[in-house]
């Protein structure tokens, strides 16, 4: 198997250690526009002072008030989020949080992308302009239901991994939803159309292999933890590149 990528650099200066910096801190802003969203919401208190919602490097997010220093290390996100939490309605506070938090996303990228040539730039921004933009990942998880890649049974959305006989055979290596599933389990179906990957946090589809971790329970695009799904048959438990890194630095 290939190595686990390297972790995200604290102080990024190539395209591809700048793209895995924007990558990781989208998906922690997905993952608190999301499916985190009512923890995301209760730590807004209007009582409080001034916060910021911040995507992390390694996929998580926080909100806390702004950096003392002045100027900050960093381009700081939208200040005061908080204050407007209960002065709109839910889904307009977040849809105006996540348009400030894209905003972010790109002005970091190019804090950190300021000396790169013109021919990286456009490959940084090219890399960036592939992957969903917060806002659309938002949008995706109200619409996802009606989408038309989704049936109401879970068979025709998930892409299960099959043996040489033709059989499903039980593994995490596959889409979101590896197992049998009967017409009627619109439970889980309705739990998978609200998965994101853990790397670019992009929403579930099922015209794409996905792979989960049997370690933490997260999913994974096929093509972010550069994974196959010829390589996924020969994979009995599958840990992702976070959890590999921890074992290795126990």
């Amino acid at each position: 198997m290939d190595m686990p990528p390297a972790p995200v650099s604290s102080n990024p200066r190539s395209v591809e250690e700048i793209f895995k910096d924007f990558s990781g801190r989208r998906a922690g802003l997905v993952r608190a526009l999301t499916s985190d969203v009512d923890d995301f919401c209760s730590f807004c208190d209007p009582d409080k002072e001034n916060l910021c919602l911040y995507g992390l490097p390694n996929g998580t997010w926080e909100v806390s008030p702004p950096a003392d220093e002045v100027p900050p290390e960093l381009p700081e996100p939208a200040l005061g989020i908080n204050f407007a939490r209960d002065g709109m309605q839910r889904r307009d506070w977040l849809s105006l949080v996540a348009v400030h938090s894209d905003s972010w996303l790109i002005s970091v990228a190019f804090f950190y992308g300021a000396r790169l040539n013109a021919n990286d730039r456009k490959r940084l921004f090219s890399l960036i302009s592939d992957l969903p933009s917060v806002f659309e990942a938002f949008a995706d998880r109200k619409h996802s239901r009606d989408r038309s890649g989704v049936d109401s049974s879970g068979k025709s959305r998930h892409s299960s991994k099959r043996g040489n006989d033709g059989h499903t055979k039980n593994s995490r290596a596959a889409a979101p939803a590896a197992k049998e599933y009967d017409d009627d389990d619109d439970e889980e179906d309705e739990e998978h159309t609200e998965t994101f990957c853990g790397s670019c946090g992009g929403l579930y589809n099922a015209n794409e292999f996905w792979i989960g971790c049997d370690i933490c329970e997260r999913w994974f695009h096929g093509k972010c933890v550069r994974i196959t799904p010829a390589k996924a048959e020969h994979i009995k438990h599958y840990k992702c590149p976070d959890c590999s890194s921890k074992k290795m630095r126990q």
